[in-house]
C-alpha cells in the first residue's frame, strides 16, 4: 500500500489517495482508495471515502509518491521508489544577464508632452 500519493488529474486540483500498487507500464488506470483533497476533506464527487476508485491514465497528468509513503510487504517496490527519490534534481543553468537598454530620448520627450 502506498499512502498519501498525490494524483494530479487533468484540469483539476490534486488529490491525496492511497494506492494499492505502484503504477506499471502495462496498466491502463490507477486503482486507489481513501480519496481526499490536499487539506484532507472529502471531494464533492465522492460519496464514501472507503470506496475504491479507478482513474484511467488518460485523465492523469502525473502521480507524486512522497518518500516514506510505501508500506507493506513488497520491499522491492520500496527500494525502487526510494532509489528514484535519491536521484539528484537537474539544476537549471544560471539566467543570462539582461542587456542594458538604451533610453530613447525622443520617446521620453513625447511622453512628457502628453
Amino acid at each position: 500500500m502506498i499512502r498519501n500519493a498525490i494524483i494530479h488529474i487533468m484540469n483539476e486540483q490534486p488529490l491525496l489517495a492511497d494506492l494499492f500498487e505502484a503504477p506499471s507500464p502495462g496498466d491502463v488506470g490507477m486503482r486507489c482508495t481513501n480519496l481526499r483533497t490536499l487539506d484532507g476533506k472529502r471531494p464533492v464527487f465522492v460519496d464514501d471515502l472507503a470506496s475504491i476508485f479507478f482513474f484511467p491514465y488518460l485523465h492523469i497528468r502525473f502521480v507524486e509518491i512522497p518518500p516514506g509513503a510505501v508500506s507493506g510487504s513488497d520491499p522491492g517496490m520500496a527500494v525502487a521508489l526510494a532509489g528514484a527519490a535519491r536521484q539528484q534534481p537537474i539544476e537549471a543553468p544560471p539566467p543570462e544577464p539582461e542587456p542594458e537598454l538604451e533610453i530613447d530620448e525622443d520617446f521620453l520627450r513625447r511622453i512628457r508632452e502628453v
